[in-house]
């Protein structure tokens, strides 16, 4: 230490400290790449619904519950080692709003619980001294502070942010970041109400290489990356990747026993059989681009039970990882704005039956509008109102059967030319991505196309650059 430092540190009433340098910024389809040679993981689903019945506790049950007398996160790891797992994922807040991190942004914390203890400290330690990854899961939805539909305040949003910072910048390097309880029909909070792109672009100002998966984002269809670095496919909700033909980078979990969250039946119930887990999911996975993330639940006590351990043993026993690395196709980047066109009003030519025009912008990728078999020259138009800014349209066919098309915008005298061609193509989307203009409509063209088109969803956005 110079004496110019040395200096420093007096007068701040601190020894001074060297900070760790940054780690270099990586191109997304690298961090992408990496992610699925990291092929199996440990989903560690650890809070205050461990000390209650179901996933959902009361969400002003006392920190006083929060009570696990001898938490052993080394332990965790050692059982992720005997898997062969490469990392973990630990749920640094749940639904209920508690944080098993030492935070200044509420007191419904595990420092205000009888143990007082930082977990996702303890738990970022135990796993790298082990040579695994760490990644964290939270939620957007919060019941206990309230950030649920019809209570969404610009505060809440704030807390999120500085939630979000103390978790990215008190931990070391975080590999990933999966996020729960945001535009899902069970939490109902928009990307709009907690705007994606804000909270994406801050992750990333942060951790540059911090990859993004929102688990909800698995109601996109698979074509393509809409809200996330990741694709995610969580079994328990009905959600399953197709092993023959994902072509993107993706994630699939599942708890090992019936419940995400620890319930006291457990030590004595039957855990799903370990063969069946590598033989049906992940050997067949990792030839997928597609890494599985395997719940696990530590009990009350903060320990993994002997049911859990022997599983996990067994699945190394009869698994390794390969040493071939998995070679990642080249995507699209991910779509992380908000859609300017959502719900806006539209208007079309004829369309066929009960499938109008307001089918192509419900952001349901379920339903589409569907042009009339008898129109020759269809098209589609949506207004977004004076001065609207925008960068990027999305074009997603239920069925691909247009061939060429002219994008138009409204300048508020003269339909203009935007875009021709295909753009970016993917399966069933194409995007195009051009320099900023303003108009108050947009609207697609079709010039040519061997069915009557079937358009699902129409995309507007403006996104940051």
């Amino acid at each position: 230490m110079t004496r110019f430092t040395l200096l420093l540190a007096l007068l701040g009433g601190a020894i001074w400290t060297p900070v760790k340098a940054a780690e270099p910024t990586r191109s997304l389809h690298a961090l992408q790449e990496d992610f699925v040679n990291l092929r199996f993981g440990m989903f560690i689903h650890f809070n205050m619904p461990t000390f209650f019945p179901g996933d959902w506790p009361d969400p002003d049950a006392s920190p006083e519950a929060f009570t696990p007398r001898h938490l052993d996160c080394d332990q965790w790891a050692e059982a992720a080692v005997s898997a062969h797992m490469s990392y973990g994922c630990l749920t640094t807040k749940h639904h209920s709003g508690f944080c098993i991190w030492d935070t200044r942004t509420t007191d419904y914390s595990s420092m205000h619980s009888p143990v007082k203890r930082d977990v996702v400290k303890e738990y970022v330690e135990a796993f790298r001294k082990r040579g695994l990854k760490t990644m964290l899961y939270y939620s957007m939805l919060d019941t206990h502070h309230r950030i649920r539909p019809g209570h969404i305040k610009p505060e809440n949003t704030e807390m999120i942010l500085q939630q979000l910072t103390e978790l990215l910048t008190h931990y070391g390097e975080i590999d990933a970041l999966v996020i729960d309880g945001w535009d899902a029909p069970w939490s109902r909070i928009s990307y709009e109400e907690i705007p994606f792109e804000r909270i994406y672009l801050h992750i990333k100002s942060l951790q540059p290489n911090c990859l993004v998966m929102d688990l909800n984002a698995a109601k996109y269809p698979a074509d393509a990356l809409f809200y996330g670095d990741i694709k995610p496919y969580e079994q328990n909700a009905g959600q399953h990747i197709s092993k023959e033909t994902n072509r993107l980078p993706a994630m699939s979990c599942l708890p090992l026993n019936g419940a995400w969250f620890w319930e006291p039946r457990f030590p004595e119930e039957p855990v799903k059989d370990p063969q069946e887990l590598v033989e049906k999911n992940l050997r067949p996975f990792n030839e997928a681009y597609c890494n599985f993330m395997l719940n696990v639940s530590p009990n009350a006590d903060g320990k993994l039970d002997d049911n859990a351990l022997v599983a996990l043993k067994e699945m190394g026993e009869m698994w390794e990882p390969s040493k071939k690395r998995i070679r990642v196709p080249d995507g699209i980047a991910p779509i992380v704005a908000s859609n300017l066109a959502k719900g806006r009003p539209a208007e079309s030519s004829w369309s066929d039956d009960m499938w109008i025009m307001d089918f192509a912008n419900d952001d349901d990728f379920g339903t589409s509008w569907i042009s009339h078999p008898s129109v020759e020259k269809p098209w589609w138009e949506v207004e977004l109102g004076k001065g609207t800014r925008f960068n990027m349209i999305t074009l997603f066919e239920a069925e691909p059967r247009v061939e060429s098309y002219k994008l138009e915008f409204w300048d508020g005298s003269h339909w203009k030319t935007l875009a021709a061609g295909r753009g970016e193509k993917q399966g069933r989307l194409t995007v195009h991505r051009f320099e900023e203009v303003e108009a108050e409509k947009v609207r697609i063209e079709i010039e040519k196309f061997h069915a009557p088109p079937v358009i699902a969803e129409f995309g507007v956005y403006h996104e940051t650059r």
